[in-house]
């Protein structure tokens, strides 16, 4: 014990203090950079560079547009950066600022030479999710497994679907080849958990909003006084609801009813002040905060009639002014028996994604089995030979359907188990085999919502948030596509570690280097 402190020396190691070697003044130092000769080639951003079909999809973001203008980022620079901020799983500010900081970033968006500034503002990239939409990276993703582009896909699954359904067709059977794997998932947004008295209130709010703005530029308004909102009364009256843990239909009932009351008051202002104004004066986004308001209001008005009854429902009911287009999911799982945003079916092929399907309304995705199995054979040329699927697909028009093509549909048969020992057995090892290939759908689903942000989509556009979703699944194939490499350059490194040994010449060991490390686009002799 010396001056407090008890020493205590650790037997083979040694500490080295670097407080002298160590520059503690704030100048700027030259320190010595690895990338002084280059980049190294087998870097994941540089073999996923050479993956992407850049120029080939060129021309569909052209097209947004002009012949005249600042001239825009090129759709390398977008791409790369959507691709980065996912992959990472980065906010639109970090992006940008890793970009600055990576030069193997920089590469990947196509620049050669480092940049020491940011090349574009974080708020490009909401442009950019923008340009880019569903459509162009579906067939991207298509064209980088090495399938066909279904661009007019639906007018193809008609025709398919005729040709097959005639039978007295002269075009032979299409073959059947290949497992396909089909299921739904919900993509949830990011917004509060929606009740109808805090939807109000926020549609309560906007239009005291809208009151105030447009008094302020109405003429003469120094001679006429202010119409009345009773906003304290009404934030009163739902701060009173909302903080009872078990209110009870009454009080939910009366408080309902009173907040339409306070917005049908403001609409009726609104109608009047619009006379003299009119809505121009608006900005675009209170402008349309106001219609979806007006929209909320009649839907909620339609269903406090209908209060307590079987009846209590309505279409496209919104939950969401800042996302009027996010509508319930019902799901019936275990977490949550209801999601809130877009649903998305996809089929595995291979170990491949491919979003077949993707709509904000909520549907029966057991009804998209033939949808699922014509892609299938406008990417292949042929049908599946089994098609592997949940219970909900399991209805007598889909097994009538792949009965009739001779697709083999995964599931239990209906009718009676068989009585037959044997076969009873040979049948549940089957079930249970079909079962095990199926996993693989529900791995890609945790993938996209652990590892990336499908689980929690935080764009705010619905055309933002389809782009996304659709690049989730894209970079789920190029990740794919990169540990395919890795093995096949691991299994090529293993075949050519035996193979030296019966080299006898270092010429021999430096062409059989060059051809097995230029499979991989490495020039080994640089």
């Amino acid at each position: 014990m010396e001056n407090g402190l008890l020493h205590i020396k650790t037997l083979g190691l040694m500490y080295r203090s670097k407080r002298n070697s160590i520059q503690t003044s704030l100048e700027f130092v030259e320190f010595q950079s690895p990338f002084g000769n280059g980049l190294s080639k087998d870097n994941r951003w540089v073999i996923l560079a050479n993956l992407i079909p850049w120029d080939l999809f060129e021309d569909d973001y052209s097209n947004n547009f002009g012949s005249t203008g600042f001239p825009a980022l090129p759709f390398r620079v977008a791409l790369g950066s959507l691709i980065i901020k996912e992959r990472l799983g980065l906010s639109d500010v970090e992006v940008v600022a890793q970009i600055k900081e990576n030069p193997y970033l920089q590469y990947f968006l196509g620049y050669t030479s480092f940049l020491l500034e940011a090349p574009f503002d974080d708020s490009s990239l909401t442009h950019f999710r923008k340009r880019i939409n569903k459509d162009v990276l579906c067939r991207m993703n298509e064209f980088i497994t090495g399938k066909k582009m279904t661009s007019e896909s639906d007018n193809a699954l008609k025709d398919l679907d005729t040709v097959l359904m005639e039978k007295n067709s002269s075009q032979p059977a299409p073959e059947l080849s290949g497992k396909l794997i089909v299921d739904a998932t919900c993509a949830p947004e990011d917004i509060r958990f929606p009740t109808d008295i805090a939807l109000l209130n926020d549609a309560r709010v906007i239009t005291e909003t809208v009151v105030d703005h447009l008094w302020s530029i109405y003429p003469n308004r120094l001679l006429e006084r202010k119409p009345r909102t009773h906003r304290k009364s009404a934030r009163k009256l739902f701060l009173h609801f909302i903080r009872q843990k078990k209110p009870g239909s009454k009080k939910l009932y009366k408080a309902l009813k009173a907040q339409l009351q306070f917005i049908g008051r403001n609409l009726s202002t609104i109608d009047s002040l619009k006379e003299q104004v009119g809505l121009r004066a608006l900005k675009t986004s209170l402008y349309q905060k106001l219609l979806v308001s007006s929209e909320v209001y009649r839907q909620q008005l339609a269903l406090l009639k209908t209060f307590g009854t079987i009846d209590h429902n309505i279409p496209d009911r919104i939950v969401s002014i800042h996302k009027p287009h996010v509508r319930p999911i019902v799901r019936g799982k275990a977490g949550a028996s209801c999601e809130f945003g877009s649903k998305a079916s996809i089929s595995v092929v291979g170990g491949n994604v491919y979003l077949d399907k993707l709509s904000w309304d909520n549907y029966n995705e057991g009804t998209d089995l033939k949808v699922h199995a014509m892609r299938y054979y406008t990417r292949n040329g042929f049908l599946p030979a089994s098609i592997h699927v949940d219970k909900i697909f399991l209805n007598r028009e889909n097994r009538k359907w792949c009965q009739e093509r001779g697709i083999r549909l995964s599931g239990k048969p209906l009718g009676r188990p068989v009585e037959d020992e044997k076969m009873s057995r040979a049948k549940k090892r089957e079930l249970r085999q079909d079962e095990l290939i199926r996993i693989e759908v529900e791995g890609k689903f945790g993938v996209a919502k652990r590892k990336y942000s499908l689980g929690r989509i935080m764009t705010k556009l619905r055309e933002t948030s389809e782009t996304t979703i659709a690049l989730i699944f894209m970079i789920i194939n190029l990740e794919k596509i990169l540990r395919d490499l890795f093995f096949v350059f691991l299994g090529m490194c293993l075949h050519w570690s035996t193979y030296m040994h019966t080299c006898k010449t270092w010429t021999l060991k430096w062409i059989h280097c060059s051809r097995y490390s230029s499979l991989l686009g490495y020039n080994y002799a640089g």
